[in-house]
């Protein structure tokens, strides 16, 4: 395999400063889900945690660099899990941290940004828009600037959940990992490409926001004018370059998924395994549910990226009797 921008000697060593509170994450066998599916499935549950996502382990990475050099500020753009890890391990190093984000971000989790004490900035935009607000501060302010899936914290974080994968022993098929920015993606592919280059990586997006999905399959760069998804963790329009490369070294394919199979993965996931997920997280079962002759008789992991959901409108995905009283 040709390299990426990460090292899976640092991989290794990032488990030693990440909060152990975020590593080892629960992975199991979920048979309830199998008959529905076609093929044997296990969960890997990063919501299992402080912040309920998976970001944590690379804000960690960043926190840890920026309090070890005597830095005191950083700025971030989120819709929602990174700002909210950010905050978590910011504060746990007495870091000033801001998070900008899309007014039209998911209410709850603008509101556990604030409770973990960072300052949060709106704009009336998207995502990208966030983006370049954030940049705009940091080049103002002289901060540092964390930037999800570019930043290498973010994605050798992400990839100790490779790390947790392979060192399980056990023989996978493929590996089903929501694609957004592509940490997620770029961190575990480059794990499991390294160390297990038999199990497929299937990058699964939401058709209503495939820029990432058409660039890997154009293998340039192709951004969108808008996303319409309710997948918001995942609702970029502009690829990064530098991970669009290394995701067409680590990925064997990248998928696309429609809104209602995600709602599917999502209704699926709380009958058979009791999880309320954000729609993220549903992405790999939302790619089997669309495929199911491609898995049928094989072993998928799916990672399940985040739970950090409106309960209003998760009611209205899924339907209010199942999840009522949640």
């Amino acid at each position: 395999m040709q390299e990426t921008r990460l090292d899976t000697a640092r991989v290794r060593a990032a488990r030693r400063v990440i909060d152990p509170v975020f590593l080892d994450t629960p992975l199991y066998r979920c048979e309830a889900m199998e008959p529905g599916l076609g093929c044997t499935v296990s969960i890997k549950l990063e919501t299992a945690n402080p912040v309920r996502s998976f970001k944590a382990r690379g804000t960690e990475l960043v926190a840890s660099l920026l309090a070890g050099n005597g830095s005191r500020a950083v700025v971030c753009a989120s819709a929602g899990n990174l700002g909210q890890a950010l905050a978590w391990s910011g504060r746990a190093r007495g870091l000033d941290v801001t998070v900008v984000a899309s007014r039209y971000a998911t209410a709850a989790k603008l509101e556990r940004i604030r409770a973990l004490g960072a300052t949060l900035e709106l704009v009336d935009g998207d995502h990208e828009m966030a983006r370049e607000r954030a940049a705009a501060l940091a080049r103002r302010e002289g901060v540092r600037l964390l930037e999800d899936s570019l930043d290498l914290e973010t994605c050798e974080g992400a990839a100790t959940i490779g790390l947790e994968l392979v060192d399980t022993m056990q023989s996978f098929d493929a590996v089903l990992i929501a694609l957004g920015g592509g940490a997620l993606a770029t961190g575990v592919g480059h794990v499991v490409k390294a160390l297990a280059p038999d199990t497929d990586v299937i990058c699964v997006q939401p058709a209503g926001a495939p820029a990432m999905t058409h660039s890997w399959r154009s293998r340039r760069v192709v951004t969108t004018d808008s996303t319409d998804t309710i997948a918001d963790g995942v609702a970029g329009r502009y690829p990064i370059p530098a991970v669009l490369d290394d995701i067409l070294l680590v990925a064997d394919d990248a998928v696309l998924v429609q809104e209602a199979s995600i709602i599917a993965g999502m209704r699926m996931l709380f009958d058979h395994a009791g999880l309320v997920v954000e729609p993220s997280a549903a992405l790999g079962i939302a790619a089997v549910l669309e495929d199911r002759d491609r898995f049928a008789g094989r072993h998928v992991v799916t990672i399940v990226c985040g739970s950090n959901v409106d309960m209003d409108a998760y009611r209205r995905w899924v339907g209010g009797a199942c999840v009522h009283g949640s």
